[in-house]
């Protein structure tokens, strides 16, 4: 396996314990979570100086976001609704969203920007047509151990807004969540059949296990995705950002798919993707008539937001690629730590 470029080389952390710091506005935020409720945090200044984007600003928002989720092992619980810790992240809030909000470039009609996902680039560019074409094991490892930030949660943060929905549009997204939660059976839960597709890569499936690892661009994915989530706000931005998520699914799965089944990753790392290949093809079609359609149906107002959401997770799923391919293509590695 190729060498990681020079960086942090802490070892990863166990599941459910707290990362390390990447940088003064972090540091802050882990220092007041390894304390009592109430503890000092850092100032404000901090959070309105560091890069929207960057590794700082991105762990101290993951941090804040996580104890909505399962939170970290020795960090007091009550942490969670903090009323000065709330304060700090909604000043890092502003700065990623405001910077979200000037480089997303997409369609005023959020069904016009449905449509533009659907086109398939004809040069085939891409971190799925990459790994199928001439991906390493490496390389799949490395895109195992970044997307488990996400997948091993997969559908928890979207499943905030279920309560903020009614009608066609609820029952539809309902329908569609009840797939990811495995239709009623333990077993194909996603989130486990992706704890599952790490084992057969070799990776360590439990939650948490590689956020040190993890890149500031997709510390962002999947921070964007629980902003939407904890604010009602922005619930129209989330049902974009959903959509999004099915619409590409379908066609990115079976090109990775292919890739497990090339580089013999194993029957389980090319299951997860080849069941995402069928389910997700039937879920665009749910989301699209019916999720966006009662939407607009129930709150035609929401339009606008649905295409921002859509145009900010295409945004940020094009800096991860950017990043990802960035470094194959030049031997290295995408992770900040060795696996």
């Amino acid at each position: 396996m190729t060498k990681p470029t020079p960086g942090a080389q802490a070892t990863t952390p166990a599941a459910g314990e707290l990362p390390h710091a990447r940088g003064e506005l972090s540091q802050g935020v882990l220092e007041a979570l390894r304390g009592p409720v109430g503890g000092p945090l850092p100032h404000l200044d901090a959070a309105r100086r560091a890069d929207p984007l960057g590794d700082d600003l991105q762990l101290a928002l993951y941090l804040c976001y996580e104890l909505h989720y399962r939170g970290f092992r020795g960090v007091e619980p009550a942490w969670e609704w903090e009323p000065e810790l709330l304060r700090l992240r909604a000043v890092m809030e502003r700065r990623f969203l405001d910077e979200v909000r000037d480089r997303a470039a997409g369609h005023a009609d959020v069904y016009d920007a449905l449509d533009e996902l659907l086109v398939e680039p004809v040069d085939g560019t891409g971190v799925s047509y990459f790994l199928k074409d001439e991906g390493e094991l490496w390389q799949l490892r490395e895109y195992a151990a970044h997307r488990s930030l996400y997948h091993l949660k997969e559908a928890d943060p979207h499943a905030w807004v279920i309560p903020r929905l009614r009608g066609r549009a609820k029952a539809a997204f309902v329908a569609v969540e009840f797939d990811e939660f495995g239709g009623g059976h333990a077993e194909r839960v996603h989130a486990r059949l992706f704890a599952e597709l790490m084992t057969d890569l070799g990776l360590d499936p439990a939650y948490g296990k590689y956020i040190d690892a993890a890149a500031a661009q997709m510390l962002a994915n999947v921070n964007l995705m629980s902003l939407f989530g904890l604010h009602r706000v922005h619930r129209g931005a989330l049902v974009g950002h959903f959509a999004t998520v099915e619409v590409t699914s379908s066609p990115g799965s079976r090109r990775l798919a292919e890739a497990m089944r090339r580089t013999g990753a194993g029957p389980a790392a090319e299951h997860f993707y080849a069941e995402h290949v069928t389910a997700d093809a039937v879920h665009e079609q749910i989301v699209r008539r019916d999720v966006i359609g009662g939407l607009l149906a129930d709150e035609p107002e929401l339009a606008s937001d649905m295409a921002f959401g859509i145009a900010a997770t295409t945004c940020l799923e094009d800096r991860l690629t950017d990043h990802l391919l960035g470094a194959w293509r030049t031997g290295a590695s995408s992770l900040r730590t060795r696996l």
